[in-house]
């Protein structure tokens, strides 16, 4: 079928180009073969009067058109997906659906495995893909390559809709031996403790509590550096390290890991986790029935107590 003098067979073909930004991983993602995906691409030149990529050694360069055109090849293959292909009723109990989920550990521990569990009972041919979290969410987002992204709001952007979750609380935490935490921690004595901090994505994005000190200027001691909060609590363990975590968190560590909860001696007040999608998936039926799924779990969960059964200050 042509638009204007464009088959728009093209734009499926130009979508796995730009996206995959190499011929032969781009042909195996359409399941074409090496001579059709050389045809296209020379017709795709021809149209748009453009070489659309040139090599650079072995690398595949786009030129600033193929660059403005991606968005907008990409927003309009979406549409389509989701306005008309994708309109039969959604029927949880017979979808094979696969949902694509970035979320922190922190999420996955204390909030996703109850909407795993949950689903495994409605939908049990329903499946997850839990991803970690990236650098450029919001560009996954934008090409709808994931379905959900779990984060704290502030972290958010405001072009794909959102709701929240639940608020969760950061506390400091250490080992019950560690004799440095024995009596109220200040600010200053805080800053100059040996801290394991977590960090996220390749670039190392800080959470929550680095991300407000690096705002007001301020840099604490790390000693350690970890890529999920899961990892903090064997490595405080035995030791006079301290480190800041989600209260939910630490009571899921309780039983495996004795942690002294001392109050946080920051202005840093809850903060609230909330699930975002594609705002090409806002209508999409299996996306509202998740959606639905995540609200409900996540308003059972109850605000913890700060004083766990262990040898603990607050």
């Amino acid at each position: 079928m042509r638009f204007k003098g464009l088959d728009l067979n093209l734009l499926v073909v130009l979508d796995a180009l730009l996206t995959e930004r190499n011929l032969t991983a781009a042909a195996r993602s359409i399941n074409l073969s090496q001579p059709a995906m050389s045809a296209a691409v020379a017709r795709l030149r021809d149209y748009f009067h453009d070489e659309l990529f040139t090599m650079s050694g072995r690398e595949r360069i786009l030129t600033p058109r193929a660059e403005a055109l991606a968005p907008a090849v990409r927003d309009a293959l979406l549409r389509i997906q989701g306005s008309i292909i994708s309109w039969d009723p959604f029927n949880p109990a017979q979808s094979d659906r696969r949902f694509r989920i970035i979320l922190s550990d922190f999420i996955t521990l204390v909030f996703f495995e109850k909407v795993v569990e949950r689903v495994a009972r409605e939908a049990p041919a329903v499946s997850f893909e839990l991803l970690p979290l990236d650098d450029d969410p919001d560009e996954l987002l934008r090409r709808g390559d994931v379905d959900f992204l779990i984060l704290p709001d502030l972290f958010m952007s405001s072009a794909h809709p959102r709701v929240a979750l639940f608020n969760e609380t950061l506390v400091c935490v250490g080992c019950p031996t560690n004799k440095q935490l024995s009596r109220q921690l200040t600010f200053e004595r805080y800053m100059s403790m040996r801290h394991v901090a977590a960090r996220f994505g390749r670039t190392g994005k800080p959470s929550i509590e680095e991300w407000f000190l690096l705002e007001h200027g301020l840099k604490r001691r790390v000693e350690v550096v970890v890529q999920a909060f899961s990892m903090i609590p064997p490595i405080v363990s035995g030791t006079t390290r301290i480190a800041t975590m989600p209260l939910r968190l630490v009571k899921h560590f309780e039983n495996s890991f004795p942690l002294q909860i001392i109050e946080l001696p920051l202005p840093l007040p809850a903060f609230t986790e909330a699930v975002q999608w594609p705002a090409l998936h806002n209508s999409d039926p299996a996306s509202i029935w998740m959606r639905e799924i995540m609200l409900q779990e996540a308003s059972r969960i109850a605000t913890p107590d700060k004083t766990p059964g262990r040898r603990t200050r607050s």
